[in-house]
């Protein structure tokens, strides 16, 4: 079926709601097609294949509503799809919050944010690619000996949103994305290491080779052979870009208006009041060309943006959909999300701390001794009270050097005076998702160790 197939079919699913009685109605169609393969030890471990089509309906009855989806696009599937969710909607609660946004706020400019790659490989080049990653990564150390696997994926599909208040919308995206995760073995005592690394774009042209991101994966793995346990104490934290985007990820929930309104989040009345230092500057910008979260409009129709979350360490706004911005007296930010035959929730597009100008290690030239972060494991964060508490691995630095590899500790805090406590911001800030951060300085964090 081609887009304009997709828009007739949904506009006459929106007739057929309208003449059984609802107020509001909007249909999402979507299809694509997936692959990915993993490759260990040379041999190919797994491999899958997809396509898929999905159609999502909603209703409105004045405050009622329903959603559902099918996979069977036949015509009596969808009559039925159409009178089961009517059905539903007529039976639920009111909500008074509940509605589509307003008509006037939909979407009218629709740009080409270059999310699409028609670029189509075949079987056997994925696998190859898969192949190349993890071979990249053994030959380049003796002790990289195993491998948990390389893996390659990639996926192209379309989105298709119409509504009742008359907007059209259509997207079309594409990702590939390649990783491995070797292991390495100390000589003498045999102990064993492992890490990864990982590249994804929206276009395959522009995504790392596979023997630069298995060398990547090498040296991190290698790094970690011998480590040790430090002692407790209070020390600086550096959190590479890995690890900083995870914090952001933090500030981001937070900042959610589902967990607003809910009373789950420690940014509860802290609009307009400082979170951050003045050179820390944070933006969620769904219209970001090529970016891995970016969108021409969101998950009801309204135009992405670019938001100031963080303007020069003030917290300037939430994340909003509709729903959760009428809970709390505010308008729409753009970032509704949704899955087919979902409702709308808060998402990020691509949310990410301002770069500073410092090198990485320069950073870590600042400190006399501290720790480096390349890991965090475990969930030990309290999104109401901001405790943070979990378990990392990384490197300790002594003398503005990284000294030796350390693991089985836990570093401990509380993400408003962590975010407080924000001393530098590196230079290397680079997307490999959603939310992405330069490496950062911390002033000072609990580590728990012997």
């Amino acid at each position: 079926m081609t887009s304009n197939d997709f828009k007739e079919l949904a506009g006459d699913l929106l007739a057929q709601v309208k003449r059984k009685g609802a107020t509001e109605a909007e249909v999402i169609v979507a299809d694509g097609h997936t692959f990915s393969v993993q490759v260990r030890l040379g041999e190919v471990d797994r491999l899958t294949k997809a396509r898929e089509k999905r159609l999502g309906l909603r209703v409105f009855f004045g405050k009622r509503s329903a959603s559902a989806s099918t996979s069977d696009f036949t015509k009596e599937a969808l009559e039925s799809l159409v009178s089961d969710t009517c059905t539903l909607a007529r039976a639920v609660v009111e909500d008074p919050t509940s509605g589509l946004p307003a008509g006037d706020l939909m979407a009218t400019d629709l740009p080409d944010l270059d999310l699409y790659d028609p670029t189509e490989l075949d079987t056997e080049t994925q696998i190859e690619l898969a192949r190349r990653t993890e071979a990249a990564a053994m030959a380049a150390d003796p002790r990289i000996t195993n491998s948990e696997g390389a893996d390659f994926d990639s996926s192209a599909g379309r989105f298709v949103l119409c509504n009742s208040l008359g907007f059209v919308g259509e997207q079309r995206s594409s990702s590939f994305s390649v990783s491995v995760s070797p292991i390495a073995i100390e000589p003498g005592n045999g102990g064993m290491q492992r890490d990864s690394w990982y590249a994804v774009q929206r276009k395959f042209a522009r995504l790392d080779s596979p023997e630069s991101v298995g060398r990547e994966a090498a040296r991190r793995t290698v790094r970690r052979l011998g480590a040790r346990k430090v002692s407790t104490r209070r020390a600086p934290v550096i959190f590479d870009q890995e690890t900083a985007g995870s914090l952001l990820g933090h500030l981001c929930s937070a900042a959610s208006g589902y967990a607003l309104y809910k009373g789950a989040s420690f940014l509860i009345g802290q609009l307009g009041k400082r979170l951050a230092p003045d050179f820390v500057t944070i933006y969620d910008d769904g219209r970001r060309p090529g970016g891995l979260g970016s969108r021409p409009f969101d998950g009801e129709g309204l135009s992405s943006r670019k938001t100031t979350v963080v303007d020069r360490g003030v917290l300037a706004s939430y994340l909003l959909d509709t729903y959760s911005g009428r809970k709390l007296g505010l308008a729409s930010t753009g970032n509704a999300s949704r899955g087919v035959g979902d409702s709308p929730s808060v998402g990020p597009t691509n949310f990410y701390l301002m770069p500073g100008s410092t090198e990485p290690a320069d950073i870590i030239r600042s400190v006399k001794e501290g720790l480096y972060v390349t890991e965090l494991i475990g969930f030990g964060v309290n999104m109401v009270t901001g405790d943070y508490s979990r378990g990392a691995a990384g490197l300790w630095i002594e003398n503005g050097e990284l000294a030796y590899p350390v693991e089985e500790i836990t570093i401990a805090g509380n993400l408003k005076e962590m975010f407080a406590g924000i001393e530098v911001i590196g230079n290397d800030l680079e997307f490999r998702g959603r939310i992405a951060s330069p490496t950062i300085k911390l002033r000072e964090m609990t580590i728990a160790g012997n």
